[in-house]
């Protein structure tokens, strides 16, 4: 197989067949993140794909769902996903879903009728970086859209009957900011309909934009008490029917939801950690995370 520098897939793919399309990140300017760093964005050449394929089919002929790797596949054109998709499907014929991550800037080039096609081949399942609805908080993670573009290219996949996911960081707005954040997250997140919201909690590392600006003291993290209030507030907010999953390492206190039903259970499951837990515990665990 062709794996080439970072490979990651999320969690809830873990049943799935692992494909390269491509490795590196369009975008790679993100203040939190590092994981494509020192990588150029690459596509996998035709020859290189179906050669993998080929492997897949040879010890895996009745996979039904691939995750196609790389930090947004969905950066190709609209051309280029179909070729990859139905050559998935020459190869994997029972195969029912391809997904993969994706920006808000990949869905923009892309028209409805273009995603209504790209379905229909197949393509299901986007994992989006959101990481806030908030536009300061878009703005200091160098995210390179606003929560407008996520609203309007968002509906865009709910037209085209494309099922999606979105990625929210507790912590990314800094001390003093997370219930601004958190409403106003909510807020445009409750106007689309992502199929679960998988919740992050900001871990600074050495390599990153953002813990150079925290060591300059342009930015102060939030406290790890101020993050579940935080996700308090998210819960809260969301009037949204969906599923609510923060069990990521990132996680002081893994649990999962489903909203609206659990909404109430959640809020309070989150103050007994609050009022039964000390700071400093906390924070030690921060500290002592060393990769997500």
């Amino acid at each position: 197989m062709h794996f080439t520098g970072r490979t990651w897939r999320p969690p809830y793919k873990s049943q799935s067949v692992i494909l390269q399309a491509t490795s590196g990140c369009t975008h790679n300017k993100c203040t939190f993140c590092s994981l494509y760093k020192d990588e150029k964005f690459r596509m996998s050449p035709m020859d290189e794909f179906e050669e993998d394929l080929a492997e897949v089919k040879s010890y895996q002929p009745n996979a039904r769902r691939v995750f196609l790797t790389g930090a947004n596949p969905f950066a190709m054109t609209y051309e280029n996903l179909k070729l990859r998709a139905l050559t998935v499907r020459e190869y994997l014929i029972k195969c029912q879903s391809i997904a993969m991550f994706a920006s808000i800037r990949d869905i923009k080039n892309k028209e409805v009728w273009q995603l209504k096609k790209l379905r229909a081949m197949g393509i299901n399942g986007l994992s989006i970086g959101t990481e806030s609805g908030d536009e300061a908080t878009l703005a200091l993670a160098n995210k390179g859209y606003t929560a407008d573009d996520i609203l309007e290219q968002c509906r865009k996949l709910d037209e085209a009957g494309i099922e999606y996911y979105f990625v929210y960081m507790t912590g990314l707005a800094g001390k003093g900011n997370g219930r601004r954040n958190a409403v106003n997250s909510a807020k445009v997140f409750s106007q689309l309909n992502p199929y679960f919201i998988s919740v992050d909690s900001l871990t600074l590392f050495p390599d990153t934009q953002l813990y150079q600006l925290a060591k300059q003291g342009k930015f102060t993290p939030a406290d790890e008490k101020e993050r579940i209030e935080e996700l308090q507030t998210l819960i809260e907010n969301l009037h949204i029917r969906t599923h609510l999953f923060a069990n990521s390492v990132s996680n002081y206190f893994p649990f999962t939801a489903r909203l609206p039903y659990e909404r109430e259970k959640a809020i309070g499951e989150l103050q007994d950690v609050l009022d039964g837990t000390e700071e400093d515990e906390m924070l030690g665990y921060r500290q002592g995370l060393r990769s997500l």
